[in-house]
């Protein structure tokens, strides 16, 4: 027999269990299981990529580079993604499990998950650990870090996952945004999303959202301490590639998600 999922079905675990019924009594048989993505290859799902190349490099390379650095002297960093290595699409699956929107209303969250922006949201937020959801990394921008990793030496996304996991989820240390950018890359390509990461030089942190930087000066010329606007030397992101029914078919396309814990965005 064949199975044929609606374009839009949740993903995750399912259980396939055979009901035959004969006469008046009906037998029940566990068959197994199997787990539902998103489909960028199906014309239905609203992650479809019609270009295979890019399906290609979005969804299927497990390897990349991430660009830091500033402006005048640009580092480029090889980053193993490692979405089809074995565990971690458990890990994946487990990581929605664990979020803060599944263990306030499970039957909402999972009835959600057909939607990729809603479960773009919930990785976004279960990649750092900052709001006390077993998020998968801390961030650290500064201070010794003697006792832990140093963020500079991650290349890739699977250890990372991996000690998550045998540290019974708790926030692996540390992470900075291109460590959180790599691994969320991870995980929405392991779930079916096509994804890639965005770096940005001479990065604006526009904290009062009046779209402007804002410095300020005594009379005698001396900076005061008061805004807490800034420039960072990079920063680094990611977008995944979806279409938006809610906004219109000319939001369409690539959309940013940022994993790195700042402001709450709630």
């Amino acid at each position: 027999f064949t199975i044929s999922s609606p374009a839009n079905a949740v993903i995750g675990r399912y259980n396939l269990t055979l009901l035959v019924t004969s006469g008046n009594k009906i037998y029940s048989r566990f068959l197994g299981q199997f787990v539902l993505l998103f489909n960028p290859w199906c014309p239905g799902d609203e992650v479809y990529m019609a270009n295979e190349n890019e399906r290609q490099e979005y969804v299927l390379n497990e390897n990349g580079i991430i660009f830091v650095g500033n402006a005048k002297y640009m580092e480029a960093r090889g980053w193993y993604y490692g979405q089809f290595q074995d565990q971690l699409l458990n890990i994946c699956l487990t990581m929605l499990d664990l979020s803060l929107y599944y263990r306030q209303d499970a039957a909402i969250d999972v009835s959600r998950r057909g939607d990729p922006k809603y479960v773009g949201r919930v990785i976004s937020s279960m990649i750092n650990g900052n709001d006390n959801d077993n998020g998968v990394l801390l961030g650290k921008w500064q201070g010794s870090f003697h006792s832990h990793e140093n963020p500079s030496r991650w290349d890739g996304s699977v250890v990372i996952l991996q000690k998550w996991r045998q540290d019974n989820y708790k926030p692996v240390q540390y992470g900075q945004c291109w460590v959180f950018a790599g691994v969320m890359c991870t995980v929405l390509r392991c779930l079916g999303i096509p994804t890639r990461l965005v770096s940005n030089f001479n990065s604006a942190h526009d904290v009062d959202r009046n779209l402007s930087i804002d410095k300020y000066y005594d009379s005698s010329g001396k900076s005061l301490n008061i805004g807490k606007d800034s420039t960072w030397d990079y920063h680094v992101w990611n977008e995944s590639w979806f279409i938006r029914p809610d906004l219109g078919a000319s939001y369409n396309g690539w959309q940013v998600l940022d994993a790195t814990p700042q402001e709450q965005s709630k």
